[in-house]
């Protein structure tokens, strides 16, 4: 192949193979990021020129940033926790105790807990340190401040054949 031996090129009118076209458009546009001192995988080096716009917040975002600004915006953070906390219920508090107590709700750093048995509520109450603790590990520090545990609820007597009704006898007689 004649040509020009420093650069690689071919002599004018003869038949390159694809694969040689490439290797020296690839060949060419290395060297002319050596002459400007750029190296592979360098960040870009923009730098927009007085009244050229430049970047701003209408340029397309990842998924993650736009929910997380979505959820700053719309002050989320707290039912976020709550809902990841009542997801992942069993794994933050263990098989065991997830067996024998739900998770109700999370409010400005106090979880309440019901126990599905007195015992369980006294056991619970003890362990409430761990608790915390184990929620910290999970969510992130300060997430949970305090656990309040609920025992089980019983009958109400709103139905059923002991119900009275109407109103029923009241502290004061008109």
């Amino acid at each position: 192949m004649s040509g020009d031996a420093a650069t690689n090129t071919p002599a004018p009118g003869t038949r390159v193979p694809p694969e040689q076209v490439a290797r020296l458009a690839l060949a060419r546009a290395r060297r002319a990021a050596r002459d400007k001192g750029l190296r592979p995988g360098d960040p870009g080096r923009y730098e927009p020129r007085p009244g050229r716009p430049g970047p701003d917040a209408r340029d397309p975002q990842l998924v993650g940033t736009a929910t997380k600004a979505l959820v700053a915006d719309m002050g989320w953070d707290a039912q976020i926790l709550a809902g990841t906390l009542a997801a992942r219920w069993a794994q933050v508090v263990g098989q065991q105790v997830a067996e024998h107590c739900e998770f109700v709700s999370l409010e400005a750093g106090l979880m309440t807990v019901r126990a599905s048995s007195t015992a369980w509520k006294n056991e619970l109450s003890l362990m409430t340190s761990a608790l915390v603790a184990r929620c910290d590990e999970e969510l992130g520090q300060g997430t949970v401040v305090q656990v309040q545990v609920l025992g089980p609820t019983g009958p109400g007597f709103g139905r059923g054949r002991l119900r009275v009704p109407g109103r029923g006898p009241r502290d004061t007689w008109g």
